[in-house]
């Protein structure tokens, strides 16, 4: 039984899940040994440590130091080791890898990433715990963002790849009627031909979730990948990179098809990125090396998520305290380290109609700091929510946020202790309020556990402002509260003008900052946060060509 038939079953509903955008996910999300086996939460954590303060083997081409370039969030010692290559060695390799991968075809390729991916899910407490110790993620984020949710992310960008390679015929007999004499009978075949070497630049914060799609869209396509990680971040992306090297040579395949690269400076990033042979580029993070990618890597595709402003309007509400408690939620989670996190909550001077009846602007920006405190009070509970700040940049704007000259503090930050890890960085969210003509306040991304509570004059003004903000920085979510039809129906015009994800009127259990696999498009393409939606099939499409032949047949 060949790879795809085995996994058949699993790339089908896959594609039908992308088709009907309904609930569903192969992989358990939670960390139970029901799902996994009794032995694979003590065994995950024991790989993991097996890894610390050693070198981690890849055998890869043009090895020519090592490098440990880790620092957990959490203070605890990691010590890992990478091999340092020459990146033409890495491209040379990857080229010369890629005919046989052409030649297995759309069907085995997209059935050996379907095994790889099963393998990824069955280490999933593996590389929780590398995800957890690298990005500061709390365990249950670790396990589930970095283990199920992103191989969900893998298998999401697998079916449209089959989807789209399907579509393609292997070979046509092609016939033209030529009247009283014999038609011209031609036979046509259609060979599927990646668009050439993949570099998949991986981001600090969700090291699988957000690099999985592009490195199993490229390699499905037939293209060969090299992966570099955000230099905080190693050890995920290196335990992935090892896994499929292992089943590609046990398929018969060159290992080389996938590779690591940890450059030793950025420059040699940026040398790699400018690569004739590299031909697309994944990125997820910040602005400046993202529009440097964008302007500069002019050979490749570049599908590039960036920095953007998300945010929520508040017009007025039936469940006062449940959107508060959505909102504190929201702005706590893995201490606003997500990409999709609101930064700015646009809320009119007048104040706003509850179901509590009228509260004001002042009253808001208090309960939503009171509504932090309750949602951290035990300690468990807020470090199991807030997790550790990753980057010392990320720390200094804490601090910037604290002296007010952004705007005035609600609610200030704090550092707590963790109880397992002494030398963790956790700090709780500071809330700042200004008024919306403080630009230079809210208006650019404050990475991290920073919200303002923007004063706009009234609701009117709000949709416009959030439209402007989209249009001119970009955003991934927009959230919106209103009892009022008229005033969703503006925010949600304002939404498709400005190509945003909306969120209406959250209260429950889902959080604006959450994109669930197979049924949210995660990023439109369409403003400046995202150049590319990655859910859909525009993002696999353009990865690999269709290269025909035909001659003459009797």
């Amino acid at each position: 039984m060949s790879l795809f038939e085995k996994h058949q079953a699993l790339i089908e509903k896959a594609v039908q899940a992308i088709a009907q955008r309904g609930y569903w996910s192969p992989f358990a999300e939670m960390p139970s040994p029901k799902a996994y086996g009794e032995s694979a939460p003590a065994a995950g954590r024991a790989a993991f440590e097996s890894y610390l303060g050693q070198r981690f083997e890849l055998d890869q081409p043009g090895q020519s130091d090592w490098i440990s370039p880790e620092v957990s969030p959490y203070g605890a010692p990691l010590g890992v080791s990478y091999p340092v290559c020459e990146a033409q060695a890495l491209i040379d390799a990857a080229q010369a890898a890629m005919p046989g991968w052409q030649r297995l075809g759309a069907r085995e390729r997209v059935g050996l990433c379907a095994q790889a991916i099963t393998e990824l899910n069955a280490r999933s407490f593996e590389i929780a715990h590398a995800v957890m110790l690298t990005t500061g993620q709390a365990w249950m984020m670790a396990f589930q963002a970095g283990g199920p949710h992103a191989q969900d992310r893998a298998l999401e960008a697998l079916a449209y790849a089959w989807q789209e390679q399907s579509r393609v015929p292997e070979q046509a007999l092609w016939e033209k009627p030529q009247g009283k004499n014999a038609p011209i009978r031609m036979r046509k075949h259609f060979e599927i031909v990646g668009r050439g070497v993949a570099l998949v630049i991986g981001c600090g914060t969700f090291p699988t979730w957000n690099t999985y799609p592009g490195l199993f869209a490229a390699l499905a396509t037939g293209n060969a990948v090299i992966v570099k990680p955000h230099p905080h971040a190693v050890l995920p992306a290196a335990i992935t990179v090892r896994i499929l090297r292992q089943l590609l040579a046990a398929q018969g395949q060159d290992p080389n098809l996938v590779s690591l690269c940890v450059p030793a400076s950025p420059a040699a990033t940026q040398s790699l990125a400018t690569h004739p042979a590299v031909r697309s580029i994944d990125f997820t993070g910040g602005n400046a090396f993202g529009r440097w990618l964008l302007q500069h890597c002019a050979q490749a595709q570049v599908y590039a998520e960036l920095a953007g402003l998300n945010h929520v309007l508040i017009d007025s509400t039936s469940a006062y305290q449940a959107m508060l408690d959505n909102l504190a939620f929201t702005l706590c989670l893995y201490s606003g380290q997500m990409c999709t996190t609101s930064q700015a909550l646009l809320v009119p001077r007048g104040g706003i109609d509850t179901d509590q009846g009228p509260k004001s602007l002042e009253q808001v920006q208090t309960d939503l700091a009171a509504a932090i405190d309750r949602l951290l009070a035990k300690p468990e509970v807020a470090c199991a929510v807030l997790g550790a700040i990753q980057s010392d940049e990320t720390l200094a704007r804490i601090a910037q946020a604290q002296s007010g000259q952004w705007g005035r503090v609600v609610r200030a930050s704090q550092p707590l202790s963790h109880p397992e890890f002494p030398q963790a960085r956790v700090h709780t969210p500071v809330l700042l309020a200004c008024d919306a003509a403080d630009e230079s306040a809210y208006m650019q991304e404050r990475f991290g556990p920073i919200a303002f509570v923007v004063s706009v004059p009234d609701t009117e003004a709000a949709v416009r402002l959030s439209e402007r903000m989209v249009h001119e920085h970009g955003a991934l979510t927009v959230g919106v509260y209103s009892t009022r039809q008229e005033v969703l129906h503006a925010v949600t015009e304002a939404s498709w003008r400005a190509k945003v994800a909306l969120s209406i009127n959250l209260t429950g259990s889902v959080y604006v900052n959450q994109s669930a696999a197979y049924s949210d498009y995660h990023g439109t393409g369409g403003n400046p946060a995202a150049n590319a939606s990655y859910a859909d099939s525009a993002f696999v499409a353009n990865r690999f060509r269709v290269v025909q032949r035909r001659y003459h047949v009797e």
